[in-house]
């Protein structure tokens, strides 16, 4: 009977596979995951290529704060409606579209736009793209969540977060290629293969177009009062019931569990990625000004790098199984310091493609297995009964203050240049080690004990 039982349930989750759900919401990670690198690490290089300053191209890396602070407007896509578009779409397929248009507007208008000649117009084409994007996310965020029940969850998020890299692996590397495909000579610039480029990025968000136009809109949500939520009313009250609800309360509940630790524990959240994120807005530029070709680093940088990423996130992930939390975690932030002195021998080096190769796979391996310590710890934290809020804002106060500080990396290279540079950006990471062993002493998270090991 037992054997039985198990066969039907590997039997039905096998079945579940064939679910056109998965594939909908794969897609639509696709189309989350495509912007976010062609306002970011490539367009940091095409400005570069470009001509534009260094000093510049930091502060423009402001753009993608929008990430950081989507939740800010969250409620805005939960309770407004847009017109016209609510009436044929629903609700959630409606912002679905909606910003998928902007996004692709906003992509043409950066693939016909100069930066050298038009830098202004092309910052506000990107934030354009940047808003969008990170108020898509917003939308398929609840779209995932509305479209399925629990059981379906686990294996959505899987096929989300497969789109998404995959997105990301698109943006970086593809966009290259297709670059340098059209590019006749790399010695001169030319708009000409970066408006090829970012035209078929925008080709391939027509993948999330086609999608929301052809997939169900959930059922909406039903209030206690037995209306149907439909933005209409007092919009007031309603976003300060949803700050209450969705800030407050899972702060409170924070503060509660940990006391003053909370403190504690903030600041090495707001800190911990510091040292990577700030190295990260000067990468692609670093590249270019030491004289790989497009091809080369779209190779290295964004094909072997990711393969390089997954290996450490398994890594990371069975080394957070057989060590605990916080000593991989202790580990990650030691790792992702310490690579950033790979970056400066590569400057020193100059133009060097295996020294490349040796500094990207070391920081790419290092970054995986931080980032599985990092998840695993914010997991931890988060209060079952406030899991995706708190996991959402400590995502929020993670991404800020690097991104923050990134945006002075240009004004660091011009001052410093790129060797002291990296050493800077490897220094600035040394207090979490610190704050990572005060917390792994004062407040462990670690898994409960194996049951051999309780005193009764």
């Amino acid at each position: 009977m037992i054997n039985k039982i198990k066969n039907n349930s590997w039997k039905n989750t096998f079945s579940s596979l064939k679910d056109w759900r998965l594939l909908r919401i794969g897609l639509l990670g696709f189309s989350s995951g495509l912007p976010l690198l062609l306002v970011f690490g490539t367009l940091s290089f095409w400005l570069r290529e470009a001509g534009i300053e260094r000093s510049t191209i930091g502060f423009i890396s402001w753009i993608a704060l929008a990430y950081a602070i989507k939740v800010l407007w969250a409620p805005l896509v939960d309770q407004f409606h847009l017109p016209f578009l609510y009436n044929n779409l629903g609700r959630r397929r409606s912002w679905l579209f909606f910003t998928q248009v902007l996004i692709i507007i906003g992509l043409i208008g950066m693939a016909f736009t100069d930066p050298k000649e038009q830098l202004a117009q092309a910052i506000w084409l990107a934030l354009l793209v940047s808003f969008s994007s990170a108020t898509q996310d917003i939308a398929v965020d609840a779209y995932r969540i509305e479209i399925a029940d629990k059981r379906l969850q686990g294996m959505m998020a899987g096929f989300y977060t497969t789109g998404y890299r995959l997105a990301m692996f698109v943006a970086s590397a593809g966009a290259l290629w297709i670059a340098a495909f059209f590019d006749i000579n790399e010695s001169t610039y030319e708009q000409k293969p970066w408006m090829m480029a970012y035209i078929c990025m925008a080709i391939f968000m027509m993948i999330g177009v086609l999608t929301t136009l052809f997939s169900p809109e959930p059922e909406e949500e039903i209030l206690e009062s037995g209306k149907k939520i439909n933005g209409q009313g007092e919009l007031f009250i309603r976003l300060t019931k949803w700050f209450v609800k969705a800030i407050i309360k899972p702060f409170s509940d924070f503060f509660s569990r940990y006391g003053y630790l909370a403190i504690l524990i903030l600041c090495l959240i707001a800190t911990y990625r510091v040292s990577d994120i700030v190295l990260g807005v000067m990468s692609n530029v670093f590249y270019k000004d030491i004289g790989f070709t497009k091809d080369e680093i779209a190779l290295v940088s964004k094909g072997f790098g990711i393969y390089m990423t997954i290996l450490g996130a398994l890594l990371g992930g069975l080394a957070v199984y057989r060590f605990g939390v916080m000593k991989i975690l202790l580990l990650g932030a030691i790792l992702a310091s310490g690579t950033n002195l790979l970056f400066s021998l590569l400057a020193y080096s100059g133009n060097d493609f295996w020294l490349l190769v040796l500094v990207v796979g070391a920081d790419n391996l290092s970054a995986g297995i931080a980032s599985a310590a990092f998840v695993t710890y914010l997991s931890a934290l988060t209060n079952i009964s406030f899991s995706a809020t708190q996991y959402a804002l400590f995502s929020s106060i993670m991404l800020l203050l690097p991104k923050l500080l990134g945006g002075f990396s240009g004004v660091a290279v011009d001052q410093f240049g790129y060797e002291w540079f990296f050493i800077l950006s490897a220094i600035i990471g040394i207090p979490v080690f610190f704050l990572i062993i005060v917390a792994w002493h004062k407040c462990d998270v670690e898994l409960p004990k194996k049951a051999n090991s309780i005193s009764f």
